[in-house]
């Protein structure tokens, strides 16, 4: 049946990061040719070539930021907004020197001039198919690539899905948009071969049947439902094909070229997610991460193994980008160990949960994981409960020294202004912040609402008296799409001139807590900012000050063990149980002094040293 339907390609437009190839088109190529193995199936990254043409550090400042990158591609879908579209560009470009002098109009008219140029050196009319993949930073790209195309080729089939689309905003799309046919409700691999299948068979004039997961145009009708349609064991699939990224990459000058980033998959869904027994919904009440997907899958460690060793083979490049939004906690230390057993000198990034144990993260720095976006989020256990994040404060620091002493880059997040915040929140935060000084700082991001999220499902009990779209998309669209699509990005009303001045004093610590965390990590040598050495029955250890002398402690016997058994952080009963040769009045004097020094962090009775062993003593 094959040969019924012309080639399909499959399109990703500006802004991911170009230095990766998309794992979105990649695994759904791969997919769709296991099932249909004589069908001729293309995948265009066409953001990597816009990169290659405006210059690899302008295309990464842009593919940064939401609203700059989404203002370009605007201006060239509604020109009569433009005023209001370059107002939003530089208001939210204004922090970054490169993009803050950039002149707006010259850098449209070169992406419009790159752009239309590849759509005309494309010959649209053979495929039978083209498939859209759109996630964050793509949407305004991705439509003015689909209504150029389709203009010029109006019975063209289009199909489109990603991370932007969930829910009521499928309809809303197809009812806005005349020139998509198709929207993908969930992963795409099931119902794009769906549509296949049925295009295979259709004769052109007959309308299209439900199919799973998928919501199709039918003259002035739009049919289908929102539903799942995912596969259940992602085990079956295929690696991701990257053939045409690499040789598109390929074509470019040797000063063009460079080493991708591989993407790849461990596991689909959160496993933090999911419905209790009683019915309770788990999950971060700010996330809307897994619309698109229902439950928690993953792969075999022997598998993931697998895939690395032929995509780092083939391909010949060595780093690797995990896009799970949580690695399996069960699997994880296994899938390091037999990655490290690969023999190959990795380069890797993962995103993890606070509660990865310290023998797990050991595996993964192992095999080569160097950085890592840990679901951090808060330095507050009330907030961490406002967050519905299931961790404590106590927790999150044990996991950033953990990666400090490591030698893992941690680049997490730390969410100002959530709504219904408050003045112990900012507190709390203050405090914890005195004692991770000794940490990777964590990036400031002020909260922003997610259509879908638990937030904007119970906004009543969140404290929004109400819920609508960001007035950026006012400026980018025209009124009459603004108000038709509910989009991913919302805005609300609460208390947010409160929440942003009441935050103020953390963005300040922060600010101070990353450069004292630069100042002491400048010169030729590193060394943790507080560390220890151990002499068999005594610790020595280190305190760097910015603008002062280090500090320095001993600590000795018995406490020397009490010390080091807290490396994890332990409850003061189990301490106390644990060194029954000393009196309790003795234990609790000693952690109180430790805490009162900032070498031992404090909470609801449990305790954490803080001191990193150097990496080369914790290696031997």
């Amino acid at each position: 049946m094959a040969d019924r339907l012309k080639p399909i390609v499959l399109v990703s437009t500006p802004w991911p990061l170009y230095s990766r190839p998309s794992i979105q088109l990649g695994a759904l190529k791969a997919y769709l040719k296991s099932k249909f193995p004589k069908l001729q199936i293309k995948a265009l990254h066409l953001y990597l070539k816009v990169a290659e043409r405006i210059g690899y550090k302008l295309y990464h400042e842009i593919s940064e930021r939401t609203w700059p990158a989404e203002s370009i591609y605007a201006a060239l879908l509604f020109p009569k907004q433009l005023n209001e579209i370059k107002k939003v560009f530089y208001r939210e470009a204004k922090n970054n020197t490169g993009l803050r002098k950039t002149d707006f109009d010259a850098l449209t008219a070169r992406i419009k001039e790159v752009s239309d140029n590849m759509i005309k050196a494309i010959d649209w009319g053979k495929f039978g198919l083209v498939g859209f993949s759109i996630c964050l930073c793509q949407l305004t790209s991705s439509l003015y690539f689909i209504r150029k195309i389709k203009k010029s080729f109006p019975n063209l089939r289009i199909v489109t899905g990603g991370s932007v689309f969930a829910g009521d905003t499928i309809y809303q799309l197809l009812e806005t948009f005349s020139e998509i046919d198709y929207v993908v409700s969930s992963e795409g691999e099931l119902p794009v071969a769906g549509l296949i299948r049925y295009l295979m068979k259709s004769d052109g004039n007959s309308k299209t049947p439900s199919i799973p997961g998928l919501v199709s145009r039918n003259g002035s009708n739009i049919i289908g439902d929102v539903s799942f349609n995912q596969i259940n064991d992602i085990t079956s699939l295929p690696p991701p094909d990257y053939d045409d990224y690499f040789d598109l990459l390929k074509t470019f000058r040797p000063d063009k070229t460079f080493f991708p980033t591989l993407c790849a998959e461990i596991s689909r869904g959160c496993w933090w997610k999911s419905i209790t027994k009683s019915g309770e919904q788990k999950g971060c009440a700010f996330c809307n991460l897994n619309l698109q997907w229902s439950g928690y899958r993953k792969k075999r460690a022997k598998q993931v193994a697998s895939e690395i060793d032929y995509l780092t083979k083939k391909h010949k490049t060595l780093s690797i980008a995990f896009m799970d939004n949580l690695l399996p906690l069960r699997e994880s230390e296994e899938i390091f160990l037999r990655l490290h057993n690969l023999g190959k000198d990795l380069r890797m990034f993962a995103e993890i949960r606070a509660t990865t144990s310290y023998e797990v993260l050991k595996a993964m720095r192992l095999a080569g994981v160097e950085e890592v976006q840990i679901g951090i989020e808060a330095l507050s256990t009330r907030l961490l409960k406002k967050f519905n994040k299931g961790t404590t404060c106590i927790q999150n620091l044990e996991v950033m020294k953990h990666c400090e002493e490591l030698g893992i880059a941690d680049i997490s997040n730390l969410i100002l202004c959530f709504p219904g915040s408050d003045i112990t929140d900012v507190k709390e935060t203050l405090r914890a912040i005195d004692f991770a000084f000794p940490f990777h700082p964590l990036r400031v991001v002020n909260f922003w609402l997610g259509l879908g999220s638990p937030v904007w499902d119970n906004r009543h009990a969140s404290g929004l008296t109400a819920v609508f779209n960001h007035p950026n998309y006012a400026a980018l669209f025209p009124p009459d799409v603004f108000q038709s699509i509910s989009f991913m990005i919302q805005s609300f009303r609460m208390d947010r001139v409160y929440q942003k001045k009441l935050w103020q004093p953390v963005k300040k610590k922060v600010k101070a807590w990353k450069k004292s965390y630069a100042e002491l990590h400048s010169g030729l040598s590193y060394s943790p900012i507080l560390s220890f050495r151990d002499g068999g029955d005594f610790l020595i250890i280190r305190q760097k000050r910015p603008g002062a002398d280090p500090l320095t402690h001993r600590v000795n016997g018995i406490y020397r063990d009490i010390y080091l058994f807290c490396r994890t952080n332990r409850s003061l009963k189990r301490i106390i149980a644990n060194f029954p040769q000393i009196g309790e009045d003795r234990i609790i004097k000693f952690l109180k002094m430790m805490r009162s020094k900032r070498l031992i962090y404090e909470e609801n009775n449990r305790y954490l040293s803080l001191a990193v062993r150097p990496l080369e003593k914790e290696e031997k």
